[in-house]
């Protein structure tokens, strides 16, 4: 008898081409949920990789709460060290502007760089104390002038040039910093907002949709950091200066520069 051929299903040639040589999709295949996946995921973040929301917040919390802490007096150093130049040892990079200048200008006066607090101090009023107000995940140097013209002003888009800062803008109740920095700005307020929930004596922090927030313990607008997220992913410049901080300092690391997904995740 003549043998039957039976027609065999065929997977997609990019589905089979994957499988044969062990290739990941492509992002756009996987869709916009698609986790990123690092070393810390088996050991540091191992309670909070799978949760989502308000459960993912919590264990995020949770999890970055356990850190050593600096004086304000050692700020100083810290940033010599975790914003170093990658050109140039004896320069930092500042925060906005982008500009190279030396470790050794740091102090008070016009050409000099001080310690910027993106989560502005004022709003929680946890002014310069150990804990919030030394935090080197949200403490860069930035030029004096254009840290002054930030001043505790909320990030939002929009406004006109800022002397010196790279691209920044601002209005008279917003700052939007340069492109390059929006992430970093972003993702600093963010890990402020989960790492100080009001459980250890300082103000309870949160993004809202507002801007001109005053001295409330919030900071806006929640809406653009998230974009903003997602327009600047992490760069090799944040991803080590978050690894230093891991290392030498505080022990703890900021979530969203390691899974900037998280973000979307929990609002």
């Amino acid at each position: 008898m003549p043998v039957t051929h039976m027609h065999r299903w065929k997977a997609p040639a990019l589905a089979v081409s994957a499988l044969l040589v062990g290739l990941t999709l492509p992002a756009a295949a996987a869709g916009p949920a698609s986790a990123t996946t690092t070393s810390y995921d088996t050991t540091y973040y191992k309670n909070a990789v799978g949760k989502t929301g308000a459960s993912l917040k919590s264990s995020l919390h949770t999890i970055i709460s356990s850190q050593s802490k600096i004086s304000y007096s050692a700020v100083w150093d810290a940033l010599k060290v975790t914003d170093q130049d990658p050109n140039n040892s004896n320069n930092v990079i500042l925060l906005y502007s982008g500009v190279s200048r030396a470790k050794s200008l740091s102090g008070g006066s016009t050409g000099d760089w001080n310690r910027e607090h993106v989560w502005a101090k004022s709003h929680g009023d946890f002014g310069e104390v150990t804990g919030p107000g030394t935090d080197l995940h949200h403490l860069r140097p930035a030029d004096v002038s254009v840290n002054s013209v930030r001043g505790n002003k909320d990030f939002d888009d929009g406004g006109s040039a800022v002397s010196g800062g790279g691209g920044s803008l601002t209005d008279s109740d917003s700052f939007e910093p340069r492109d390059a920095d929006k992430g970093d700005v972003a993702r600093m307020i963010l890990y402020m907002a989960v790492r100080y929930d009001g459980g250890d004596g300082f103000a309870d922090l949160e993004p809202n949709e507002k801007v001109d927030n005053g001295s409330n313990p919030y900071i806006g607008k929640l809406s653009v950091l998230k974009q903003w997220n997602d327009e600047d992913p992490p760069s090799a410049f944040e991803e080590k200066r978050n690894q230093v901080i891991y290392d030498t300092y505080q022990h703890n690391r900021n979530p969203f520069i390691d899974h900037p997904e998280w973000v979307d995740a929990i609002w």
